[in-house]
């Protein structure tokens, strides 16, 4: 274990694109649909030997907090820091570093995904290793994901000046940081050996990333240094909410590293990674049958079905195919999603209309 390792796990989004298995009550990070864990208590599996529970924190909203607290209660229950409300990553890096060097002025910061899947977990802990050099030397460190595949829904990290070998692992500086790109591009960029998805877990001394904070996002920084007294202590209450609820919501990409002279990529392969963003990640992460199938959790009868994903909680149901082909089938008790293989990323737009359309039972 390494002196002064913080792991900050951000858990409080809602995985909509995972409908209707992810709900407002149970969000991505909670559901297990990976065996008998749930994605969140995954994450800090993969702290086990590396980090301490003591020195893991998560930051939620209240909502789910309680549920959190009973997946993993060797955390303990000051470690769990609170939005009132969400507004964006950048509050959550902000509010988490500020709290952790309250008590620990020479701490570094690991920020991570509670709804992540990683396969490679000696290789995730040699990279936060790597990282916390990197870190010890003034960079905010970003994994850089080696693409396996043109992917068109993740962002991109361009590398530049070689910074040098840290536990083995070659670092740059980031030249830059491209939102999602086309298919043209994607298929540009799987063939340049300086590109990597940008995973979004970032390492980082509190005190550095405080000071990008203070430089690029001082309102922010202002109002978390308003709100330090209060940091990990009871934060419902009137004078922290206000506080907090003024905060302009924003990415911790946006504000921070796309801004900073910090930024540094460790290029990682190897890494079995996926943010498990749509049904059609699963084909990723999942073994299938001789038939290309993928069945998770359900009772299910195929014929001539082949390339398709099954999904069901709800073991009183039977799921039945018939020549279908490169299909999606995820079934609820309340809820039934089909669609083709390939447009599981448009559920999010499912989710909006739902919303717009008052179907509040379903969300």
């Amino acid at each position: 274990m390494i002196d002064h390792y913080y792991a900050v796990i951000m858990a409080g989004g809602g995985g909509t694109r995972l409908w209707p298995v992810s709900r407002q009550k149970t969000p991505k990070q909670m559901i297990r649909l990976f065996g008998d864990r749930s994605l969140f208590q995954m994450a800090v599996d993969r702290l086990q030997g590396f980090i301490p529970p003591e020195n893991i924190y998560v930051v939620t909203i209240a909502d789910q907090v309680e549920q959190l607290r009973s997946l993993q209660p060797e955390i303990n229950s000051r470690n769990f820091l609170i939005e009132p409300k969400p507004r964006g990553t950048a509050a959550v890096v902000a509010m988490a570093a500020a709290a952790i060097r309250k008590r620990d002025h020479q701490a570094t910061l690991a920020i991570l995904t509670a709804d992540h899947f990683i396969t490679n977990v000696p290789e995730f802990q040699k990279t936060l290793t790597a990282a916390n050099e990197l870190a010890n030397n003034g960079f905010i460190t970003t994994m850089g994901v080696k693409p396996v595949y043109p992917a068109t829904g993740y962002g991109y990290i361009e590398s530049g000046e070689e910074l040098g070998l840290y536990s083995g692992i070659r670092g740059y500086r980031v030249m830059r940081f491209i939102e999602k790109p086309d298919e043209v591009r994607a298929r540009r960029f799987f063939g340049q050996d300086n590109m990597t998805w940008n995973s979004g877990m970032f390492i980082c001394r509190a005190d550095v990333i405080l000071g990008e904070f203070k430089k690029c996002m001082p309102e922010l920084y202002s109002t978390i240094d308003f709100l330090l007294p209060s940091l990990g202590e009871d934060h419902s209450v009137d004078a922290f909410v206000k506080a907090w609820s003024e905060i302009q919501p924003q990415t911790i990409d946006y504000g921070i590293m796309e801004k900073t002279t910090l930024a540094a990529v460790l290029p990682v392969k190897d890494l079995g990674w996926n943010d498990v963003g749509c049904w059609d990640s699963f084909f990723e992460v999942s073994a299938s049958d001789e038939n290309g199938n993928i069945v998770v959790q359900a009772q299910y009868v195929g014929i001539d079905t082949k390339d398709s994903l099954i999904v069901s909680t709800d073991a009183e149901k039977l799921v039945v195919t018939l020549g279908m082909e490169n299909v999606i089938i995820v079934q609820t008790p309340d809820a039934v999603l089909i669609c083709p293989r390939g447009e599981s990323q448009r559920v999010k737009e499912l989710v909006d209309y739902l919303k717009e359309n008052h179907y509040t039972l379903f969300l």
